[in-house]
């Protein structure tokens, strides 16, 4: 399975996001308006939409991007280097740093992206949050009108479905099934916005995300049938 792709033509890669404020009263109140809109078949009558805020950091419209980190093969070494990156900070710039990376080596017909959920989340959250700040999307995120096989990127959830499009399995439970060593070891999606705004510790974050990155290498090694990377074998940037 998967034999045929090259792997120094992927940029394997994760997203970290949070709400757009600390709170739901920091928001103006056409803002808060707006979320209590667009939450409230969710919310029903369980939550107010001040206590559904701590989720606003998965829609692009009240979220946003705190880190992106990327991992690939570097093919000037050995062929399994595999090399990790993260542009983290105000939000503008990482997008146009990410922007800048993607450009300059891995803008062929042949690159590829690839994430767990990203097809559903990473990918669209990205080129929603650059037209929000202007940034002009690189060819790979222009997928207007394109229908979902049409899309050239990989999505470790979809290869696991295998067709069976109901099925949703988590990447901790992709990892522990096929017995790659768990990248959740220390926080999870759910405290990413609490590290971010209150310890402020955007390096924690930064770690997370690199850790998930190869966690998604790993799976589409073990999907080939190959052996894991070895500890040796990634060099993480944080």
């Amino acid at each position: 399975m998967l034999a045929h792709l090259d792997l120094h033509k992927i940029l394997f890669l994760d997203i970290e996001t949070v709400p757009l404020y600390p709170n739901f009263e920091d928001a103006s109140a056409l803002e808060q308006q707006y979320f209590a809109e667009k939450t409230a078949y969710q919310r029903k009558d369980d939550f107010s939409a001040e206590e559904f805020y701590g989720r606003a950091g998965i829609w692009a419209e009240f979220g946003k991007i705190v880190c992106i980190s990327v991992g690939y093969f570097s093919p000037q070494q050995n062929p399994r280097d595999f090399r990790l990156k993260t542009f983290k900070g105000e939000e503008a710039e990482l997008l146009k740093e990410f922007k800048a990376l993607v450009e300059s080596y891995f803008n062929s017909t042949k690159h590829r992206f690839c994430g767990h959920n990203a097809k559903e989340f990473d990918f669209p959250f990205i080129a929603r949050r650059m037209l929000i700040h202007q940034v002009s999307l690189p060819k790979s995120l222009q997928l207007f009108n394109k229908k979902p096989w049409e899309v050239p990127h990989l999505d470790t959830l979809h290869l696991w479905r295998f067709g069976d499009y109901k099925h949703y399995t988590s990447l901790k439970l992709m990892a522990h099934v096929l017995k790659i060593p768990s990248p959740k070891d220390d926080i999870d999606g759910s405290q990413v916005a609490e590290v971010y705004y209150k310890e402020e510790d955007i390096d924690r974050i930064a770690i997370y995300c690199e850790k998930d990155v190869v966690t998604v290498a790993q799976v589409i090694l073990r999907l080939r049938n190959e052996s894991l990377l070895s500890d040796n074998e990634i060099t993480f940037s944080i």
